[in-house]
């Protein structure tokens, strides 16, 4: 299950993007390719072990996903692959060059407004304001 080790290494990057903050962190969201080989259920389920005891811990995971599409090197013709992918095209036969679909990254995290507890659990109270991480592919 690669699921979790993309789970610590997401929790790892967002803890060290705030840690100067000190506050805990609300919300993260990740956009994922639909051809990126993960599985949302199993990811979602990592992340709340790998967020056990961080500023992460709480906090709820959003996953946006990314149809893979992909344009013909023939015609030009655009199009979504589905999944299983189709990498010709249905027009004139010659292979698509993919355009998106194996996203992995970073594209926001949400902070409490209120400092870290010592738990380093999500508070309660305060309405959260969105405050963008710096742009992380997965590698």
């Amino acid at each position: 299950m690669h699921e979790l080790s993309i789970a610590v290494a997401v929790v790892e990057q967002v803890e060290e993007a705030v840690r100067d903050r000190g506050r805990a962190v609300e919300s993260l969201t990740l956009r994922i390719g639909e051809l990126a080989g993960v599985v949302p259920e199993a990811l979602e389920f990592s992340f709340g072990l790998a967020a056990e005891g961080t500023a992460l811990a709480g906090a709820r995971l959003l996953i946006e996903t990314v149809e893979a599409r992909g344009r013909c090197e023939g015609c030009g013709r655009e199009a979504a692959t589905g999944m299983p992918p189709v990498l010709w095209c249905a027009g004139c036969g010659a292979p698509l060059t993919l355009l998106g679909g194996r996203e992995l990254e970073i594209v926001r995290v949400t902070l409490a407004d209120g400092p870290a507890r010592g738990s380093r659990s999500v508070p309660s109270g305060p309405p959260v304001r969105d405050e963008e991480a710096s742009h992380v592919p997965h590698r």
